[in-house]
């Protein structure tokens, strides 16, 4: 039986993103109009959830708050995208009103469906939780360039592992345009040192070298066309809050 209502809720965490039941991801940034209403509208939607009965095919949802304070991500992970499509043509206008009457003006670009390729985990990521989440991503011309794309930069990780990278997850979306790479980092100093440093500069080059392989803006365009200014190149969060619906396979 699916979790209802009064099932005890979320647990706190980074999702496990190498869970093997999760054969689709679905990634979708939400625009607040100001900072103070991050929080607020990543507990609200994971209310929203909590106060349904939940599909078994919904694994996970885990809310982020970027760095800027311009957006909440929602990084959720389903069995398989059929199930989500039925969810969201019969639920999805009612779990998402409350949060559109918490903070009237949210915008919502769109939302992205990946599925998780290859990664890469440092030794440590078994003993240390991640402090810091960035998602560099690409614009690519079709699964060729994607896997190019990322089977280069898991090499060079492999070759010369970087400090405080715990986790390199590239997913390549569904209709072959976009890779993300979902970076878990001890904390936002280590990221800031790789990103000024020979390590980056030299991934950077490998990456400028493949064919079909570009810089995507970090925020999808919506619904008319528009992007949205000032989001930074490689945007960066902190965990707000996970919601497990079903525990990955073999934790219980």
């Amino acid at each position: 039986m699916p979790p209802t209502a009064a099932t005890p809720a979320p647990a706190p965490g980074f999702p496990d993103v190498r869970r093997p039941d999760a054969g689709t991801v679905l990634i979708s940034p939400w625009v607040v109009p100001a900072a103070r209403f991050q929080r607020t509208a990543a507990d609200a939607v994971l209310a929203a959830w909590e106060e349904q009965e939940r599909p078994a095919a919904m694994l996970a949802l885990t809310t982020f708050l970027s760095t800027d304070g311009g957006h909440v991500l929602n990084y959720a992970q389903w069995t398989h995208d059929a199930a989500h499509r039925a969810w969201a043509r019969t639920h999805r206008p009612a779990a998402i009103a409350p949060v559109d009457e918490a903070i009237p003006g949210i915008r919502r670009p769109g939302l992205i469906r990946y599925r998780r390729y290859r990664s890469h985990v440092a030794g440590e990521r078994a003993i240390r939780t991640p402090a810091f989440l960035v998602t560099p991503t690409f614009a690519t011309t079709g699964p060729q360039a994607q896997r190019a794309l990322a089977d280069t930069v898991l090499r060079r990780l492999a070759e010369e592992p970087v400090p405080g990278l715990l986790g390199a997850h590239f997913h390549l979306s569904q209709d072959g345009g976009r890779v993300l790479n979902y970076g878990e980092w001890a904390d936002a100093s280590a990221w800031r040192a790789f990103a000024a440093g020979a390590a980056s500069a030299g991934i950077r080059a490998a990456i400028g070298a493949l064919p079909g392989v570009a810089p995507a803006p970090a925020m999808p365009a919506d619904d008319t066309g528009a992007g949205t200014p000032g989001v930074p190149d490689v945007p960066a969060y902190v965990l707000h809050r996970s919601l497990v619906n079903v525990p990955p396979p073999g934790r219980g």
